[in-house]
This record gives structure tokens, sequence and C-alpha cells, in this order.
């Protein structure tokens, strides 16, 4: 079974992007990991810290570890005004910028009875997307509203419900309204601009977050670790042993505990405010998945989400639910195809060549009218 995506036709639906790590690939690494695991198979931090249970095995906190180290401390520390000298870092930037400006096109050519929303859900807790709204604010060809559900002034608090409130233009005498266009920016995985204060999350997108990079005594051991987990000729039985001493493995732990993002377990969050909005935000995907006519695009993302991944599927019962998967390759569709084979609303895109956020601008989210073809995941399960 083949169909076509059409980028002109969600204008007419409830609009739903999903965004993931993929998306930020080149500026930050995904959760994937090159050690397979004994049988062979693919691994990601997530599969290993499943593997690996808990903190009493010292593989776990050598794991988070390296986590901390190649995903979490980058995103931190980087600085997006100077991004634009890395050749690398300047194309992942500027492909948020055109993917924010092809979603606004797509909202300026809703019907006038229509509302000119969409919701951005991603759960990458990186500052791309809050960077590219700024740099298209700054061109001043766009009047848009980037609603990341914060209200306040000097401080600015996140509240779930601030999802729902819509910024309306008059005239002077008030004789016409105007909805102005607006993304819903909702991060599901938390934010490196998220703090905790007392029982709220504070939004600030000014502060440094050197205060909260974690120190330990432990990541010195952890570089042979590190080393094999990203070696595609080893398995997880080849992981060197790792000797923490005292307080090592404890200090890190109480640091990185505090960080405002989802860990990659099946726990998730540690710190309970973040947690409460963890399932909020998880409530308000699956609400808007049971619109009518709602439509789900998702770029970047691998599904191994399980929380997700199972909202998804539930979602689909929804009968005029359609889902659009981008993969990355071949191989990325055949894994989705496993998880939604059942369901003849999901269906996914693959292009003959790597399907990056490049490829995802110029192919697939796009006006242009040569449409991309979307292979579906069939019913029977069968690939094409």
């Amino acid at each position: 079974m083949t169909s076509t995506f059409s980028f002109i036709d969600l204008c007419d639906q409830n609009i739903n992007i999903l965004i993931g790590s993929g998306a930020s690939y080149g500026l930050f690494p995904t959760l994937e990991l090159g050690i397979k695991s004994n049988d062979g198979a693919n691994t990601t931090v997530e599969s290993l810290a499943t593997l690996f249970q808990d903190r009493t095995d010292p593989r776990y906190s050598a794991l988070f570890m390296h986590y901390y180290k190649t995903c979490i401390e980058p995103v931190l520390a980087f600085d997006y005004t100077g991004a634009t000298v890395n050749a690398v870092h300047a194309e992942v930037l500027e492909n948020y910028r055109r993917f924010l400006g092809s979603l606004l096109l797509l909202l300026r050519r809703k019907k006038a009875d229509q509302r000119k929303v969409c919701n951005l859900f991603t759960t990458n807790y990186d500052g791309c997307l809050a960077h590219a709204a700024e740099e298209l604010w700054k061109e001043r060809k766009h009047e848009f509203y980037l609603n990341d559900g914060t209200t306040g002034f000097k401080r600015r608090y996140l509240d779930a419900r601030n999802f729902s409130t819509m910024t309306t233009q008059t005239g002077i005498f008030g004789r016409h309204r105007n909805e102005v266009s607006q993304i819903n920016l909702i991060h599901l995985h938390g934010s490196n601009y998220w703090f905790k204060d007392a029982d709220r999350i504070q939004v600030n997108y000014l502060t440094s977050n050197g205060e909260r990079l974690v120190t330990s005594g432990g990541f010195a051991k952890c570089d042979e670790f590190s080393n094999v987990l990203l070696d595609p000729t080893k398995e997880v039985d080849d992981l060197p042993d790792v000797k923490f001493v005292g307080k090592e493995t404890s200090a890190f732990w109480e640091k990185y505990d505090l960080l405002p993002i989802v860990n990659p377990t099946k726990w998730k969050f540690h710190e309970t405010v973040f947690e409460e909005h963890y399932y909020q935000m998880l409530r308000y995907l699956s609400y808007e998945l049971e619109k009518p006519h709602a439509v789900l695009l998702t770029f970047g993302f691998s599904f191994a989400d399980e929380h997700i991944r199972q909202l998804v599927r539930r979602s689909l019962s929804n009968p005029s639910l359609q889902v659009y998967v981008c993969c990355y390759s071949a191989g990325a569709k055949a894994t989705i195809d496993g998880y939604f084979a059942e369901f003849p609303n999901v269906q996914t895109i693959v292009l003959d060549d790597p399907l990056d956020f490049t490829a995802f601008n110029e192919q697939v989210f796009t006006a242009s009218p040569t449409a991309v073809s979307a292979k579906a995941a069939l019913a029977e399960g069968v690939a094409e």
C-alpha cells in the first residue's frame, strides 16, 4: 500500500508535530550507541539503562556519566550566539529556522474559520526551537506567537493550562479581530531553560547553566567504558569493570538528579514537580490526537520512548487521526513497521537517501508541488 504525503493538505487538519533528537544531530549526539547487545541488536542509552536496572550496578552509573558528558553537558554549555562559526552547527540551526518558517506558512494558509494554531511537541531539551523563533522574529517577516506555556513578567512560570490561550489582535476601534498565528511549544522531556522554584517550574532563557554543570571524580574512570559504548565491534559483555570509590557516584547522582530533564529510563523524571508536568503534557498530547481530523507528523523521533509510543498507539483508535513517521533509513522504517504494523492510519516516509533534517525541509515539509511517497505500514505488517 502506497499513499502520498502532501504538505498543503495539512492546512485543513489539527496539526501536531513531534520533533526528536535526530533534528539536533550535528549539534548534539543522539541516544544511540555503537555497542551491540549480546544477541547482536543495536543499543541505546535507554536499552542499556533498562538492562543494568539500577544504581547498585556500577555499569549503570558509568552509563549515565557517559550520557551526561556526551549528551547533556554539551546542551547545557552550548553557545547559540557563536554557533554560526561552525558550518555543521550553522546548518542545523538554519534547518530549524526553515522548519519553523514552513510551519508558519501552513498556519497562514488555514481558512478564515480555522484557528491558526498548531502543537509542536519535542523530546529535546535543547534551545534550538527557541533560538530559531528568535531568529525569525529578528527578520520581521513573520507575525506569530510562540507559546511555551509560561506567564509572568520578570519571572515566567510554566502552567499546562496556558497552552489553551490564544493571542488576538483588534483594530483601534475594535471593528475587526484577527488571531495571531500561534505555535504551542511543548517540551515533553524537559528543557535546559527550566528551573525548579518551590513547587513550580520557572522558565528563564537568559540564565547561565554554569551552576548546573556536574562534576565527579568518577568521570575519569569512565573513559574506557565510554570508548567501548561507542565501538560497533563490541558487545555488552565486552564492557570493562569500573571501580568507583568513596562518594564518586553519590556526588554525581546528587547533582544529576536536580537536572530538569527526563532520564532515558522507564521511571523518567526524578523531581516530582517536573514529573507532574510531564504527565500533564502526555495527557495534552493524547487529548490533541483524539480531536477530529488530527494529524501527527514526526521527525527525528525513533519511538523508543515507551510512554509516547503506547500513547500514540492508543490514540490511533481515532479513525480520523493520521500519523506520518519520517524514517531516517529503511532500517528505521522496519522498526516503525514493527511498532505500528496493525494500524492503517500510520504511514512511514522514507527516501532513497537518508532522510536527514535538510532532506526533510527540502523534500517532505515543503510547499513544493513535488509530493513525497509515503510508504504505509500495512495492517498485515508486510514491509514494502
